[in-house]
């Protein structure tokens, strides 16, 4: 699944970051994400986190089939105001990859909470955030 291809990250203009980057996701710059401070709007922050967080989902479990993940919960830190261009990364050790892989096998589900990191265009880490994820059998 392409997470950019969603209805709503459509109409957000949310972008898939470039493959060489250590980032799932982006927002590029635009007035229209701002809040009334003129930094972009806490709710945009939000929708990228979660988009790169179903991202990272889409590749990391891209071989497994007939499992359907939906979002439970998303807690967030604002850390400091963000200007330009936000994008997301997803903060993870491979040795975690492999845990809820062989959990998701056996179980044939899997609760896990992800991390994630919204940085804007001066590199800052603007908003901290862990979005918890239902992955169940479609069946």
């Amino acid at each position: 699944m392409n997470v950019s291809e969603l209805p709503f990250n459509k109409l957000i203009g949310l972008e898939l970051a470039p493959k060489d980057s250590d980032f799932q996701t982006s927002l590029p710059e635009n007035t229209q994400y701002t809040n009334h401070l003129g930094t972009v709007h806490a709710s945009a922050m939000l929708a990228v986190a979660e988009a790169a967080s179903g991202a990272f989902l889409a590749k990391q479990f891209s071989s497994y089939s007939g499992f359907v993940p939906v979002v439970r919960r998303l807690e967030a830190k604002f850390r400091k105001p963000a200007v330009g261009q936000i994008s997301a990364r997803c903060v993870f050790t491979p040795e975690i990859l492999d845990i809820w892989k062989g959990e998701l096998t056996s179980r044939g589900r899997l609760s896990i909470a992800i991390p994630v990191e919204v940085v804007d265009t001066a590199g800052i880490i603007v908003m901290s955030a862990t979005v918890e994820w239902f992955i169940s059998s479609a069946a």
